[in-house]
């Protein structure tokens, strides 16, 4: 018995750390054949949510479908073929289609890991069927089956970051998870063996039941299946909800996703195990506090709070409604025998709550508003689970949600629509365009994603109006590079991502001046409601889509310099910053052109990153710092200038303004192979916020949060 129950603890707590470990991995491989955008990562989180939902029905069908033989035969015959799948994956040769990456991005992954997903899915709620069917004395029901696997689940997810992504590549990686797969597949094929042989007879699970004389189960109604589904959809509706909320309005910190996450996985560990450690009569009452905390947060989003507070103010509340969720939902938890629908119950929960922030809420909204919304939700959910509990509940649960759509939705949306003369949103994630007038700078306009600045233009007279501001004075390394890159002849200058368009300000009669950008949004607001692009008098050239994808299909441009203006947010694209893609960079550079990379971030210290990625491409690389400038409306900001020509590093303006960057001789190139933040992470006090403008035309998100009201302000 205690052997048999420690395979099915482990087969169950394999199979969930699996599942964790091969997310990352599989969405890695993805980056260098499709850009690494938002919409790919938003496009791999969508498979994920599916195939572990069809897991789930194929879990439960094969347990309340088929005899206990068939089921294990079923089982075992899965389990070879997503072995298969795994060996002839090991070396894998994939083809991406820029033209429909959405459906490129699900085929890949079906390829590469669909029926091993499929399996890792399936195998939690099938095996706890079995484990709870079998009739030498094993403890029923197994709910605490699902605790481990939740717990596995976050093991593996704090793992891969810390200990697994920092010291191995990609391909060593996929050797070890390979590896654990088999060790997987056998534990499970000794089970689903001994299950076969050892089933106390070859009837199916309807007829047992009926046979069953001592058993009067009642079957759930479709009231307390939808119960279920709605209380599942309420947790996964909180992590999504203070996920974005979190790394869009409060800190674009790298990782940040992380804690959420592990809070959410971690109210399931504790509330299946046993039920004992949800203590109700405490974190009932704290819902309301939990939720009006938040709601207090967010009605006004200009409202500034040191962040130090506002992050573990959403994390506590996030801990205190998931745990509600869940411990409710265990609450509710039916007969071993409907085990199988439950959890199918609760995976198409956590698909729904999920899909209504990632996919729903873009097309619905056109500005951050599902985070209150989310807590309209959750207060009418917990209306409907505590309705019969007090009549005090019935009348403060309806009474809440109404407050907190009139005080948060109605107050934030008034908050977002004040100043703002354009306000929309795609998959790319929100965009606004305030302006203001004052009597020192005029009127000006600002471009804005969520918080995240992305330009300023003044307009009060023709000549401040074409003045490059914020990250892209001529006194930052950017300036620096295109002043004096060409003196006495035209330019042609590449700008990876857009944003108002203000290196355009830089354009003389004869430039090139070639933007790369994925948002459409972006490019319409920028020509129609900035004047950057219109009153340049360089040529100006716009690329829709992924930048390193468009360069590899072009011929060489000869770019006397390349802005890469990406590498200053949450998410940042790795796979422009690998030696792959300087060498992308070369082969589209003059002899003797300059890469510009900002840098600029609060958490980040890229500027090692970028040294030894030149030093490998055997050129040279100095940081140009420069801080805020009133007058000018610059912001302080950090670039770093790659360049083999050491004729321009020698310039007196680039010398007395440039440092030298101190190399890590712990940190691993970067390629796309291999790359890790957590390396490079800064644990300090940051100095200044690290604002910028440009878009990064692949993950929507490149620059920190700007004080309130627009224009930002530093730090």
């Amino acid at each position: 018995m205690p052997q048999r129950a420690f395979l099915y603890a482990a087969a169950i707590f394999l199979s969930s750390s699996l599942l964790f470990l091969v997310e990352p991995m599989a969405g890695k491989r993805l980056l260098p054949l499709l850009g690494g955008s938002a919409s790919i990562w938003m496009t791999c989180l969508v498979f994920f949510q599916t195939v572990l939902l069809a897991g789930y029905l194929c879990a439960h069908g094969i347990a309340t479908r088929l005899k206990p033989r068939s089921q294990a035969a079923i089982y075992g015959v899965l389990l070879a073929a997503s072995l298969v799948q795994v060996a002839l994956n090991l070396n894998p040769h994939l083809r991406a289609s820029t033209a429909r990456p959405v459906y490129s991005v699900l085929w890949l992954l079906t390829v590469l890991i669909g029926l091993p997903f499929l399996v890792l899915s399936a195998t939690n709620p099938l095996l706890q069927s079995w484990y709870s069917r079998a009739g030498d004395g094993a403890p029923t029901p197994p709910y605490r089956l699902f605790a481990l696997s939740n717990l596995g689940s976050l093991l593996a997810l704090m793992a891969y970051p810390a200990l697994v992504e920092p010291y191995f590549s990609l391909r060593e990686q996929t050797l070890a998870w390979s590896a654990g797969f088999l060790v997987f597949v056998l534990v499970c094929g000794a089970i689903s063996l001994k299950s076969g042989k050892t089933a106390a007879s070859d009837t199916l699970p309807s007829e047992q039941h009926q046979a069953s004389s001592g058993d009067q189960e009642r079957s759930p109604a479709v009231s307390e299946r939808i119960v279920w589904l709605l209380t599942a959809a309420g947790g996964a509706l909180l992590l999504a909800a203070v996920t974005s909320h979190l790394s869009q309005n409060i800190a674009a910190i790298p990782l940040l996703w992380i804690v959420p996450l592990t809070i959410y996985l971690l109210t399931f560990v504790i509330a299946f195990n046993g039920g004992r450690l949800y203590v109700r009569w405490l974190f009932v009452p704290l819902l309301p506090v939990a939720l009006g905390g938040i709601g207090y947060a967010i009605a006004n989003p200009y409202k500034e709070i040191p962040i130090k507070y506002s992050v573990p103010l959403f994390c506590v509340a996030l801990f205190i409604g998931c745990l509600f969720c869940h411990g409710e939902l265990y609450r509710r938890r039916p007969s071993p025998r409907y085990a199988t629908q439950y959890y199918l119950l609760i995976a198409a929960g956590g698909a729904l709550g999920s899909m209504c922030v990632g996919i729903l809420a873009p097309v619905v909204f056109n500005g951050s508003y599902e985070m209150a919304w989310c807590l309209v939700c959750t207060a009418l959910l917990a209306a409907v689970l505590l309705w019969k509990e007090h009549w005090a509940w019935r009348l403060f649960w309806p009474a809440g949600a109404i407050t907190l759509v009139a005080v948060v939705v109605v107050k934030q949306a008034h908050v977002y629509n004040e100043d703002a003369i354009v306000q929309t949103r795609s998959f790319y994630g929100p965009l606004r365009v305030t302006q203001e007038t004052d009597d020192e700078s005029g009127m000006m306009r600002t471009l804005v994603h969520g918080t995240i600045q992305h330009g300023t233009q003044y307009f009060s007279n023709p000549e401040r109006r074409m003045s490059p501001t914020t990250y892209y004075t001529h006194h930052t390394g950017i300036g620096l590079a295109l002043d004096l890159c060409c003196r006495g002849r035209a330019r042609r200058v590449a700008d990876i991502g857009l944003g108002t368009g203000t290196l355009a300000a830089y354009g003389a009669t004869g430039d090139v001046f070639r933007f790369y950008e994925i948002n459409p949004q972006v490019e319409t607001i920028a020509h129609n409601v900035f004047t950057y692009l219109k009153d340049s008098k360089a040529t100006i050239e716009i690329v829709r889509g992924d930048a390193r994808l468009s360069l590899e299909g072009e011929p060489p441009q000869n770019y006397d310099v390349i802005a890469v203006d990406a590498f200053s947010g949450d998410a940042i694209p790795v796979h422009l910053l690998t030696a792959e893609a300087i060498q992308l960079y070369l082969r589209h550079l003059r002899p003797g052109g300059i890469i510009a990379f900002h840098i600029s971030n609060l958490y980040l210290d890229l500027a090692p990153v970028v040294k030894q990625e030149a030093d490998h491409a055997g050129l040279k690389a100095v940081i140009v710092s420069t801080s805020d400038d009133a007058d000018e409306g610059a912001f302080a900001s950090d670039w770093v200038l790659v360049t083999a020509n050491e004729q321009f590093l020698a310039l007196p303006e680039i010398d007395s303004a440039s440092a030298y960057i101190t190399p890590r001789p712990d940190l691993r190139l970067w390629t796309d192979d291999y790359s890790s933040l957590l390396p490079i992470f800064n644990f300090r006090e940051p100095k200044h916020t690290a604002n910028g403008e440009g878009q990064d035309e692949s993950e929507g998100e490149t620059k920190d949060e700007p004080k309130n009201p627009p224009p930002p302000k530093k730090d």
